[in-house]
């Protein structure tokens, strides 16, 4: 099992290292916020525990860049920031779990085997679902296929897509939507989704698939005719 340690705190990097070294994981240090999203696309890890108080990019806009290009893996939050704000804040922006400093390395240990399990039953069933008129999100990389071949979007747009072909078919609500689509940007407006919504239906023109609004209750992925 691979971990990717987001930590600038050498004492707490060397802690996590050694300790979890010791009990089979594999694991990756990257002390700068700033190099955080194209080390943790690099290394491709099972779990990200990230700090929150980092240098060159805070934690949280470390994980909402991360978020918005379409990398799932869990990420447990370690921090000494531990009031309910902000764990509220953590979990909004896409976290899986929130431990604050200090904490017992058993229960971080259990936390990241759970998330890790229900990471692989989650995959699973991605995989075993037939996908709607070829469109298909793939579950540990987020990208979208259309019959096999990767399909070119936008982030949000690419969010839309996925958020949409869980269910495809049924609606889902437009504030769910945009919760999911614009996680990362806290001065959007909820309107702006409506925009995303209109430049993912012309791209989906020739997929066999279409984005179907229906006032007062969201969107829906349904097939052409």
């Amino acid at each position: 099992m691979k971990l990717l340690v987001i930590e600038d705190n050498a004492a707490m990097q060397t802690t996590l290292q050694r300790s979890f070294e010791r009990r089979g994981f594999r694991v990756s240090i990257c002390d700068d916020g700033a190099k955080a999203v194209n080390r943790w696309q690099a290394s491709l890890p099972d779990v990200v525990l990230l700090d929150l108080s980092m240098p060159g990019l805070d934690g949280l806009d470390v994980l909402a860049q991360a978020r918005a290009q379409g990398l799932t893996t869990p990420v447990i939050i370690i921090t000494a920031r531990g009031t309910l704000g902000d764990k509220i804040l953590g979990l909004n922006t896409g976290a899986d779990d929130y431990l604050p400093k200090p904490f017992d390395l058993d229960e971080l240990e259990a936390r990241i085997r759970a998330l890790v399990r229900r990471q692989g039953q989650a995959s699973e069933a991605a995989r075993e679902a037939p996908s709607f008129c070829g469109l298909r999100a793939d579950a540990d990389s987020g990208a979208v296929y259309h019959h096999g071949q990767p399909l070119e979007l936008p982030p949000r747009e690419a969010a839309l897509l996925r958020a949409l072909l869980v269910r495809p078919g049924q609606a889902v609500a437009k504030d769910k939507l945009f919760d999911i689509v614009f996680a990362d940007a806290a001065d959007a407006q909820p309107d702006a989704i409506e925009v995303v919504a209109y430049r993912l239906r012309k791209r989906l023109a020739a997929t066999g698939a279409r984005l179907v609004t229906l006032r007062g209750l969201g969107y829906l992925l349904q097939a052409d005719d």
